[in-house]
């Protein structure tokens, strides 16, 4: 009887000690902001949100619309050669890719469906979010992801964020990588697998 005791409070230390783990990888990260929730409909026209986009998973975020004549043909890129590198990783199950439009208004889930359709890409870890209004999409990046979202005035383009974010599967957002040129794939990878 005394021998199980001990090896049930030797299971608890383990299993509270992963816990601790978890958490204390977090706290190596540069940020901690925790990141709303954003109710959304994908490229697919599928009802979602980026809590249940985040649900088990480790999320990899940037801002883009589909209009943009600067960087967000380059972000899109090199997002869809970030999703080959974690494949080629053996992480795809562990990480949701997820590109959020600043300009919900023109970019539909059709527009998004054609926008996402001239890369290689997998949509069953990649989802591209609209279905919201722009005060929310402005609001939501400046508190959440302490970014702009803001359409230039007299333009059809917005002023927005251009690097990705990793968050967390708890929803926390902890550190941003360069989006346009050279993202550094091998730290992305490595924080993934220390996350996971």
């Amino acid at each position: 009887m005394k021998g199980k005791s001990i090896i049930a409070a030797a299971a608890l230390s383990l299993f509270l000690l992963a816990g601790c783990q978890s958490e204390n990888v977090e706290e190596s990260f540069p940020m901690k902001v925790e990141v709303g929730d954003l109710n959304a409909v994908d490229q697919n026209g599928e009802s979602t949100s980026l809590s249940e986009l985040n649900k088990g998973k480790i999320v990899i975020a940037d801002f883009i619309f589909t209009n943009c004549d600067t960087v967000c043909l380059p972000m899109t890129a090199n997002m869809a050669k970030l999703q080959k590198k974690v494949t080629d990783a053996g992480l795809e199950d562990e990480l949701q890719l997820v590109s959020i439009s600043v300009d919900p208004e023109h970019d539909t889930p059709e527009v998004l469906k054609e926008y996402s359709s001239r890369y290689e890409m997998d949509d069953e870890n990649w989802s591209f979010l609209t279905g919201y209004s722009r005060d929310e999409i402005e609001s939501f990046a400046n508190v959440s992801f302490k970014t702009p979202a803001a359409q230039v005035e007299g333009s059809n383009q917005f002023v927005h964020g251009t690097s990705f974010y990793l968050v967390s599967e708890n929803g926390v957002l902890l550190k941003q990588y360069e989006g346009v040129s050279n993202p550094p794939y091998e730290e992305m990878i490595e924080d993934i697998e220390k996350l996971k």
